[in-house]
């Protein structure tokens, strides 16, 4: 059952990237999320009006070595995919709604790509 729901959700995640536009949009907005520094201190990293349809791997915790950063916030007004690998790799990702789409400090990111 799990492998069904995830094979869906991947499916829908990939249907949201393909229907993006073609030229080179950007979500208009903020992407936030929270993360721990090198000397244990939390910190927040951002991206402004990221770029649509690429996978970015996100400052601070973009590599499998690091700690993943936590509770996303996506203020821009487009879908987010966010992963819990780095390359917006695997079948563990969670996609946040536009402007308002928000993670507790359960939901680890490392990728993230727009849709």
């Amino acid at each position: 059952m799990r492998l069904r729901r995830s094979a869906a959700v991947a499916l829908g995640a990939l249907a949201l990237v393909l229907t993006a536009p073609t030229s080179a949009s950007a979500a208009d907005g903020q992407f936030r999320y929270t993360y721990l520094t090198d000397e244990g201190f939390e910190a927040v990293g951002f991206l402004n009006n990221p770029p649509s349809g690429e996978c970015i791997n996100l400052y601070g915790v973009g590599s499998n070595d690091q700690l993943p950063g936590y509770s996303p916030k996506n203020r821009t007004d487009a879908a987010a995919v966010v992963f819990r690998n780095a390359d917006c790799e695997g079948d563990d990702f969670f996609s946040l709604r536009p402007h308002t789409g928000g993670g507790s400090e359960r939901l680890k990111v490392r990728s993230v790509i727009f849709a």
